[in-house]
């Protein structure tokens, strides 16, 4: 039983209950209660083909709108903060991700994991935190995973329990439920910043040094290939984000990415997202497919996200035949690594060359690498920049 007694006024104005809330013990069990049963009364009473025609903001209003006057009708005594709350958390769960929306507004929070109903972490500054906020259940659970999904044409159920997905503005969602995850379904959303960190950010934070990001400026306007490798939330994406602004307007740029996640200021740009199959299983394009098609575009340079399969060979092709200054990252520990890595996914284009040859293409493609790491104590994300030219079977630091 919530804690919060409802009181409902009859036509002269009158309460049939004389209970009033109690003061400021109410428990977030309560108000989470009362959040559950207006979102459900809402949905009985809204017209979803009208929110459906609104702009994001007047269909936030007006969701809002009858939130309060629901409140009104129904929760007399629930007024101030409470009330506000109570709206707020409403229209989130009816127009966006629940008890997470908040987390997702936060432009100070860079990752968000899903658990379990109560257990949501984030990720801010470098370090994971505990939330406070929680989901009713496992149902209300698939409820925002349902919500992400399926604007973009894909389903997640016991025969595909994984799914990869994309906010609106940009956000990776990786999604997995039981039977794969017996415990909980489980959400893990990878933020991006709406504003790109500039050269000068980085330098202002600690990440480079003055004389690194000069270096790096020549690399890149002397056309000199580059990989930057580094492990998992390193800060790859926002370095590569931030090398390709010294690449000059007058040049003729191709990013493939799985998803899309540079923002370049050039003017002269396209875009190419990798696509995953239909559900019928059909209709996939690969990073590869997208790479050897970005060479019959006159591209200057082509800029691959992530290099993370076949599309290896691809790329080491292009940046040996005219495609000079071109970028891409690679997941690795270390620039031993990341080029072992380079020559395993060479292979996995299904071709039977020998292992010398493939070495001495990725000597003549790759000119520097930069590798990146982070200081856990700190949270940043640093580059201690080696840089490493492969030449023939022994790489040089």
């Amino acid at each position: 039983m919530s804690q919060f007694t409802w009181r409902r006024r009859t036509g002269d104005g009158t309460d049939t209950l004389d209970l009033p809330l109690q003061r400021r013990s109410q428990s977030a069990e309560a108000v989470n209660e009362l959040k559950f049963t207006l979102h459900q009364r809402l949905i009985e009473e809204l017209d979803p083909a009208k929110l459906q025609g609104l702009e994001p903001e007047r269909a936030r209003e007006a969701v809002e709108a009858a939130a309060r006057t629901l409140i009104g009708q129904e929760m007399p005594g629930v007024v101030g903060a409470i009330r506000e709350e109570l709206v707020s958390a409403v229209a989130d769960e009816v127009l966006g991700l629940g008890p997470i929306e908040t987390l997702v507004k936060d432009a100070a929070v860079s990752e968000i994991m899903v658990n379990d109903a109560d257990q949501v972490f984030y990720e801010k500054e470098g370090r994971l935190y505990l939330s406070s906020v929680r989901f009713r259940d496992h149902s209300h659970i698939m409820r925002i995973v349902e919500r992400i999904v399926a604007p973009l044409g894909r389903r997640v159920d016991e025969s595909s329990p994984m799914v990869d997905a994309r906010l609106p503005d940009g956000s990776r969602v990786n999604v997995i439920i039981p039977p794969v995850a017996p415990k909980s379904p489980t959400i893990t959303i990878r933020k991006f910043r709406a504003d790109k960190m500039t050269i000068e950010d980085l330098i202002a934070t600690g990440t480079l040094t003055r004389d690194v990001a000069e270096f790096f400026r020549a690399c890149v306007q002397v056309r000199l290939n580059t990989i930057i490798s580094g492990g998992t939330g390193t800060g790859k994406t926002t370095i590569l984000n931030a090398l390709s602004s010294f690449i000059p307007d007058t040049e003729r740029i191709i990013t493939i990415e799985d998803p899309t996640e540079l923002r370049l200021q050039q003017g002269h740009v396209v875009s190419l997202e990798a696509r995953p199959p239909s559900l019928e299983g059909t209709g996939e394009i690969t990073q590869r497919d997208l790479v050897r098609n970005a060479l019959r575009m006159r591209p200057d340079r082509i800029i691959v996200g992530e290099v993370r399969g076949s599309e290896a060979f691809d790329m080491m092709q292009a940046m040996n035949t005219g495609h000079e200054g071109s970028l891409g990252t690679v997941h690795s520990n270390s620039p031993r690594d990341a080029l072992a890595r380079i020559e395993n996914m060479i292979l996995m284009a299904g071709l039977d060359l020998p292992m010398r040859a493939i070495r001495e293409q990725i000597t003549s493609a790759v000119h520097v690498m930069i590798q990146i790491a982070r200081l856990a104590e700190i949270g940043d994300d640093l580059v201690p920049v080696t840089l490493q030219v492969p030449h023939g079977d022994v790489y040089l630091g």
